[in-house]
């Protein structure tokens, strides 16, 4: 079981990114696929998820600018981040799991995750 986390990369504040999360070794079909960020000397935090039932569920400091979405082919996520801004600057990590709603905002209940992909939004 295999998550390929790609898309980060260096954009000047205001600009977009798309990163891509591509499953493997598994029907991920059924599984929540979330993105998690970490920045430098900071924790982990949730940015955004997509439960198998379609529902989506955003952080707070994200909402309304980056949009999670499954691709045609049901083990891929993406994560469209819009309006990017330096604070946005992190590590960018997938991950698949099946907490309960309660628990969709913490790291601890997702099983698999993807290695990380930078993302530096330059002042």
């Amino acid at each position: 079981v295999q998550l390929q986390a790609s898309g980060g990369g260096l954009v000047q504040a205001g600009g977009s990114l798309r990163l891509s999360c591509a499953a493997s070794g598994r029907t991920f079909s059924r599984y929540a696929m979330a993105w998690f960020r970490q920045a430098p000397g900071k924790e982990r935090e949730f940015v955004a998820v997509r439960r198998s039932s379609g529902s989506t569920y955003y952080a707070d400091s994200i909402e309304g600018r980056f949009t999670i979405s499954r691709g045609n082919a049901e083990n891929t996520v993406y994560l469209q981040m819009n309006s990017l801004k330096p604070e946005d600057t992190a590590v960018y990590s997938c991950a698949a799991g099946n907490p309960i709603l309660s628990s969709i905002y913490s790291p601890n209940y997702y099983a698999y995750w993807g290695q990380g992909t930078l993302v530096t939004v330059s002042s």
